[in-house]
């Protein structure tokens, strides 16, 4: 086995670090856009219901008998819309919970 010289790899650490400091200053320089919560929050959402549009969409038309329908890309697509909004409500319900605790905390 070899021994790691620990000096010469925090020395390497630390040129590597300098070297990427003043590339992330530009890059957050450049641009400034900040997105808050509320954004994220309706962009999630957003994403949800399109994925739960999509999903309807495609197993209507699997329903139909589509041409280009496709089973496995509709149990794909339900599965995904399913998992989305399993867990947008688990994030609803953390949200809650933490509006709670903050409203009985005591002052």
């Amino acid at each position: 086995m070899s021994q790691i010289d620990v000096n010469n790899l925090l020395s390497q650490m630390r040129q590597l670090s300098s070297q990427l400091k003043p590339n992330t200053e530009q890059a957050i320089g450049a641009a400034p856009a900040q997105t808050d919560f509320s954004t994220l929050l309706k962009q999630s959402i957003g994403s949800v219901a399109e994925a739960q549009t999509q999903a309807g969409q495609l197993a209507a038309g699997f329903e139909r008998g589509d041409a280009g329908a496709d089973l496995g890309r509709t149990m794909v697509a339900i599965n995904k819309a399913d998992l989305s909004l399993n867990t947008l409500t688990q994030v609803r319900n953390k949200l809650v919970d933490a509006y709670n605790n903050i409203m009985n905390m005591s002052i």
